[in-house]
């Protein structure tokens, strides 16, 4: 359950998140190395490669306690957990590739290292290992929820990618590939717990909006970390999204409210991909003078209202305050 010497008063909503599933998620953490075995060397070698990079695996975390919520017991939750966490390593393996990106949690990306071929095929045998887990899950409700979400998952990189490096597209464009790409996931992680304890109408749709509001402000505060975080907060480096022309709800605010130079060195390094030496610092220093970054957070602490409030229709508990806790822990990132 974590350390005896944890303080509860001073513990983040993570932490005691963590303290809470704890004895859960070593089962998980077992699953998921038998899940990433294979008799070709190449998978688990990649496979471990990220699984074993010191994420903190809080979508899994978030199926567990959401099935808490609701007396879950057996095993069934901890399989979810599992093929949630290779989702979501799935869709890692395959983001990098996508966006070039050459480091993930402050190690070299699979990518780099083995190639892009490979770790697409081995984001598809971990997204195929997780379809079968859940399966032996025994619940085709929760097998209709992951499985949708990995299909609204893939249909948000197709989305991000038609607007790639596009400042025209604006927020609205912006708000639908990350409540695509990062809010179902989290959505679908924390639907399945009531699910699977036989929990569904008011109980199910109200632990859905949860994680649904949760996951959009998770990613708005990644947004925001990119143009001045902590690289351990964020799981990569600093400036990733700007390197990579990435137009973020902070940039897009920044380039709305631009004169036409400023405008033109948006358009410049986010839709023309050059970029010097000085550009990152030049950009951190115009989205915080716009007021893009304070705006940004606004807008992520109002997701983190609607995920609280979704939590009000859940009967009240020690764990339930602890799942508010992890909405405020999810944009204090900020600070």
């Amino acid at each position: 359950m974590g350390s005896k010497d944890a303080d509860p008063a001073t513990e983040s909503g993570v932490e005691r998140l963590i303290r809470t599933v704890g004895p859960d998620m070593e089962r998980v953490n077992a699953l998921i190395y038998a899940m990433a075995g294979s008799n070709v060397d190449l998978i688990p070698e990649i496979a471990n490669h990220l699984v074993s990079s010191g994420g903190k695996r809080l979508r899994p975390m978030l199926t567990l306690a959401s099935a808490h919520l609701f007396d879950a017991t057996g095993d069934a939750h901890v399989k979810l957990a599992a093929a949630v966490e290779f989702m979501h390593t799935a869709t890692l393996l395959h983001d990098d590739v996508v966006d070039d990106s050459a480091v993930r949690r402050g190690k070299p990306a699979a990518r780099v290292i083995w190639g892009n071929q490979a770790s697409v095929l081995v984001g598809d045998f971990l997204l195929g290992q997780a379809f079968k887990t859940m399966v032996e899950a025994g619940s085709l409700e929760c097998l209709r929820i992951l499985s949708t979400a990995s299909a609204v998952i893939a249909e948000g990189e197709v989305l991000q990618l038609s607007g790639a490096k596009s400042l025209a597209k604006g927020e609205d464009h912006y708000m639908a590939v990350i409540e695509a790409k990062t809010a179902a996931l989290f959505s679908a992680a924390t639907e399945v717990g009531p699910v699977i304890t036989g929990n569904s109408g008011a109980a199910q749709d109200a632990m859905r909006r949860y994680g649904l509001y949760l996951g959009l402000a998770f990613q708005l505060i990644d947004d925001v970390l990119d143009y001045g975080g902590n690289r351990d907060l964020l799981g990569k480096e600093t400036g990733d999204d700007f390197r990579e022309g990435k137009a973020t709800l902070p940039v897009i605010y920044a380039y709305q409210r631009s004169d036409d130079a400023d405008k033109a060195f948006w358009k410049r390094c986010i839709e023309d991909g050059e970029i010097r030496d000085e550009d990152l610092d030049a950009a951190i220093e115009k989205v915080r003078t716009t007021g893009a970054i304070d705006d940004t957070i606004a807008v992520a602490r109002g997701f983190g209202k609607k995920a609280t409030d979704a939590l009000s229709d859940v009967p009240p508990s020690p764990l339930r305050d602890t799942l508010g806790d992890v909405v405020e822990f999810a944009i204090a990132r900020a600070f």
